[in-house]
């Protein structure tokens, strides 16, 4: 039989009494409320505040609660208005106690601590709503059961910027996702965990409101919402006074204050609890990749659970005026309230929508058919599926196994079957690269870490500024440093195989380039103009012996030509200096090539004459050696000032790239445009944007130095393949792109020289492998081709 209301209160004073305390008026007021409905033959639920409990009043909690699943209580909803400092072992029990009943779950979890998030997420709940207001996730990973909860929000998580891969396996039952004013920016890796929740039918990033007034919560589309039937849903909604509004949020102010926690984040951290303001984080870390969103923080909040999916048939004026239109993702009636910067990704929408196809509702506005078709050719004319066009995911044993076939076909002499894979020589290796690649949203990433001893003044981490793969050992790589060092090291080993020291004549190293035919010598220059040639054959760790050559003042920028006969400088200037590379004389300086200063320089990769040059004055142009360069081959100008400018490794192409992701490709012969990648930009000039190719020409990658992210597109289409966003590092500090290079022997392999937005932070080479995925054994086995591959494009 099940036990009654009076007994449940009797319950709680006996153990009140022996607990030798006084019975908390606020639970004795709910459970009067809870016999009311009970009177009215309504849904009986026990509403239980937070706010007004005391760590002494959960052990009473407890010993009723331990007696819930036999009364006549039919749910019990745990909130919380207000930051109450709780012992959150205590919250955590009492949640756990309820078991079964659980209904809603409204939390504001930085009262509670790190320990709190990391249990309720690998633990689960047994309720139905979850709410947990301005969390301190950073990377989510809720892995544990929560197999009853149908609708979760984590808006105003600004801590929040990814998703853990695992994350919402065990949320079978979940239809409803709110993610309002997060940092999640990644379309792929978002995307790849959404997928996981096979009941999804409304997702939000953003609140989307019309400009004729508030959304009326009278007016619902019920078959979207996950209850079943309009008396279940309003039994659900209005039963309560406290709950009105679901998840009363309009009076948030997204300007107060996060309190300060004692716990401290590390870079591998789940959850962050920095001693931040709000607004600070807003503003110092989506400044950067959303423009003008400092005039967003502090926006009167329009978010509440009970407006999903809402029609307005009010016409009054707008709530804001502030609100920012997201012009190219909804019709122009309606506002953007709350935006995470994933709604800021061109094409977002599309990409949501054709990504997950059950979805219903995309941020309040629902989806049609005509709106699932245009996502679905939108998404194919700007993204790329798989590597290499491949239409569907195979595993790597079934490639493999198809080799294997056609091998013993050919061998036998049977007739070759006609299928694709006769079609390039490539195909299988190609194929095998999609699988890997497809097989996880999350790359490995693993910073570059030197192992063994050199004698330095300094002492501490090195601080890399720019960085060489070497152009036939797979296993070498170059790096120069900020205090005028110039270390070769072995990147899979992690061992230095070399060490030139900085004797006072070098600044910052800011040119390095390999000799192609002297494998074990190469050019380094550095900010102070100081320019040698090295042999690291013939070196020990701690020798300086070197070829100097004439100085080039505000040094940028240094290459060498395919003989290896001489090498060009640039730097600050509008001029352009060639060497001799085997008599160490300065040949000649060709004047005022540009009107503003030349940063990068680069010689044709086959071309022994030819050479490009970029420069801030907008222009790219191309030169030869043999015309003597007073006028220019051909100029191709950008909107903005160009950062760098390199050839495709077969010379078919020139890659560009401007200040804030202009990049474009152009061919090579006559500077005509040849694709323009459209990445959007952030509005910022200080934007410096650096490309690169990436497995010989088939793909390009992009990053800025104020953004955390670098960009994959192909190089023959201009599809974009995926963005990979670079980890935060301690607490509110972001990782952004100061230079890259694709990995010259290993496919959809690169490395990356990071910086962070402290200044105490050192930069560092991240290196990314997007054939594994980011829980890959940092042992893992290098793939070691004896060549590097010059694909001719996919």
């Amino acid at each position: 039989m099940a036990a009654d209301l009076k007994t449940l209160e009797k319950r709680y004073f006996d153990s009140c009494r022996r607990q030798g305390i006084i019975a908390n008026k606020a639970v004795l007021l709910a459970l009067f409320k809870a016999e009311g409905k009970k009177a009215r033959n309504e849904v009986c639920s026990l509403v239980l505040f937070l706010d007004d409990l005391k760590d002494v009043d959960f052990h009473p909690l407890l010993d009723v609660f331990m007696e819930i699943d036999a009364s006549e209580i039919d749910a019990v909803d745990i909130l919380q208005k207000s930051s109450c400092f709780l012992n959150g072992e205590y919250v955590l029990s009492l949640l756990r106690a309820i078991n079964q009943k659980l209904r809603v779950v409204d939390l504001q979890d930085m009262s509670f601590g790190k320990d709190f998030l990391l249990n309720l997420s690998q633990r689960g709940l047994t309720c139905q709503v979850l709410n947990l207001r301005s969390s301190h996730f950073r990377k989510l990973n809720l892995v544990g059961e929560f197999m009853q909860i149908h609708t979760l929000s984590l808006d105003f998580s600004a801590s929040l910027t990814t998703f853990r891969e695992d994350c919402f396996t065990c949320m079978p039952n979940l239809k409803c996702l709110s993610l309002c004013e997060t940092r999640v920016a990644n379309l792929w890796t978002t995307s790849a965990a959404l997928a996981k929740l096979s009941s999804l039918v409304q997702l939000r990033f953003q609140n989307y409101n019309t400009d004729s007034g508030h959304l009326n919560s009278r007016h619902l589309h019920i078959e979207a919402l996950p209850f079943d039937g309009e008396e279940t849903l309003n039994q659900y909604l209005y039963a309560e006074d406290e709950l009105t509004d679901l998840f009363p949020l309009d009076n948030y102010d997204s300007g107060h204050e996060i309190q300060s926690m004692l716990e401290d984040s590390s870079d591998d951290s789940e959850v962050d609890f920095s001693r931040h303001h709000h607004d600070f984080i807003l503003a110092e870390l989506f400044s950067d990749v959303l423009p003008g969103w400092n005039g967003m923080v502090g926006l009167q909040s329009e978010i509440s659970f009970g407006t999903w999916g809402m029609q307005d048939e009010e016409s009054s004026s707008p709530s804001s005026s502030n609100s920012r239109r997201i012009s190219n993702v909804a019709p122009e009636k309606y506002i953007s309230y709350h935006p995470s910067p994933i709604c800021y990704e061109k094409h977002y929408r599309e990409y949501m929508i054709a990504s997950l196809p059950s979805l219903r509702i995309l941020d309040n506005l629902p989806i049609r058919k005509i709106d699932r078709d245009r996502a679905n050719t939108i998404y194919s004319q700007h993204f790329e599926y798989l590597p290499y066009r491949r239409r569907d995911k195979e595993s790597v044993v079934s490639i493999l196994h198809k080799r294997e076939i056609k091998a013993g076909r050919t061998c036998t002499g049977a007739q070759k079957p006609s299928h694709a894979s006769d079609k390039s020589q490539y195909f299988y290796s190609r194929s095998l690269c999609a699988s890997k690649v497809s097989s996880s949203a999350w790359p490995f990433l693993r910073p570059l870490s030197i192992l063994g001893s050199v004698p330095r003044d300094e002492g501490g981490k090195f601080r890399p500024r720019q960085f060489e793969y070497h152009p036939s050992n797979p296993s070498l790589l170059v790096f120069g440093t900020l205090d005028g060092e110039v270390v070769v090291v072995n990147h899979e080993s992690e061992k230095i195989v070399s060490y030139i020291p900085s004797r006072g004549a070098m600044n910052s190293v800011l040119g390095l380039c390999w000799l192609k035919n002297y494998p074990s010598k190469l050019i380094a220059g550095s900010d102070n103009g100081s320019l040698k040639l090295y042999d690291i054959q013939y070196m020990p760790s701690t020798t300086t012996g070197s070829v100097t050559f004439d100085e080039f003042d505000q040094l940028t920028s240094v290459h060498v030509n395919s003989t290896n006969d001489f090498f060009l400088a640039s730097g600050y200037s509008t001029h352009v200096a060639l060497y001799d590379i085997s008599s160490g004389k300065r040949l000649q300086v060709f004047t005022d090539m540009h009107q503003l200063h030349i940063n990068v320089v680069k010689f044709a990769n086959h071309s022994p004459s030819l050479f490009a040059t970029s420069s801030f004055d907008k222009d790219v142009k191309m030169w030869d050696l043999r015309q003597k360069p007073i006028r220019p081959c051909y100029t191709a100008s950008s909107s903005r000032g160009n950062v760098m400018v390199c050839f495709s490794p077969d010379d078919h192409y020139l890659l560009a790239s401007a200040v804030d992701n202009e990049v474009k490709q152009l061919l090579a012969v006559d500077g005509r445009l040849h694709l323009d990648f459209g990445i959007a930009p952030t509005r910022s000039s200080q934007n410096y944007t650096r490309s690169y190719y990436l497995n010989g020409r088939d793909y390009i990658i992009s990053g800025s130095c104020d953004e955390h992210v670098v960009r994959i597109c192909c190089a023959q289409t201009g599809r974009r393949l995926r963005d990979i966003s670079l980890e935060v590092k301690g607490s509110g500090s972001s990782m952004f792109v100061q230079s890259l290079r694709g990995d010259p022997f290993r496919e959809f392999n690169m490395s990356i020289l990071a910086t962070y937005l402290r200044p105490s932070s050192n930069t560092e080479i991240v290196k990314v492998n997007m054939l594994a995925c980011s829980d890959y054994d940092k042992e893992y086995i290098h793939n070691k081709p004896t060549h590097p591959f010059y694909s001719m494009g996919g």
